[in-house]
């Protein structure tokens, strides 16, 4: 059911963008206190064919969810040669439960597959147990820690090939 949904490519420096990683930084620091993730990003990194960001908005136009894709190769944070990193993903509270996350998580896995990546990884944290499970239900399973927050003890990382045989 779309529920008048449409998902748009958007630059992550869009304010619709900003305004969406503006509430999960605050999601984030009530589940984990301190300053949110402090993951260096830029919007060069989503910009395609090296990644993707997507909004989702409601029928009155108003932005209720986001996620991308950007391109890593392996390197010493852990990253893996074809990985596609998912970031970012977020849908906010009133129009959580529509399947708006899978529908975004859909999107950016046949993107980032169409862009030649070979593996989607994603770094969560265990108090994100809806998130732990939106990504094991979608075929992710537990994987080697990489990324900014890979010595934290609340870390999760997860991975999904993408690759069709």
């Amino acid at each position: 059911m779309s529920h008048g949904i449409q998902i748009r490519v958007m630059p992550y420096d869009h304010p619709d963008a900003v305004k969406l990683n503006d509430q999960v930084q605050l999601e984030y620091q009530a589940r984990y206190g301190g300053e949110g993730d402090v993951t260096f990003l830029d919007p060069a990194m989503f910009a395609p064919p090296n990644g993707l960001y997507l909004l989702a908005y409601d029928a009155s136009g108003t932005p209720v969810a986001s996620g991308g894709w950007r391109s890593q190769d392996e390197n010493d944070e852990g990253y893996s040669d074809g990985d596609a990193e998912l970031k970012r993903m977020y849908v906010v509270p009133e129009a959580r439960g529509l399947g708006l996350a899978r529908r975004i998580l859909a999107a950016l896995e046949d993107d980032a597959r169409s862009a030649g990546r070979t593996r989607m990884a994603l770094e969560t944290g265990d108090q994100q147990p809806e998130a732990i499970a939106l990504y094991r239900s979608s075929g992710y399973t537990p994987s080697k820690k990489f990324g900014h927050y890979r010595t934290y003890d609340s870390s999760r990382c997860m991975a999904k090939p993408l690759r069709t045989s």
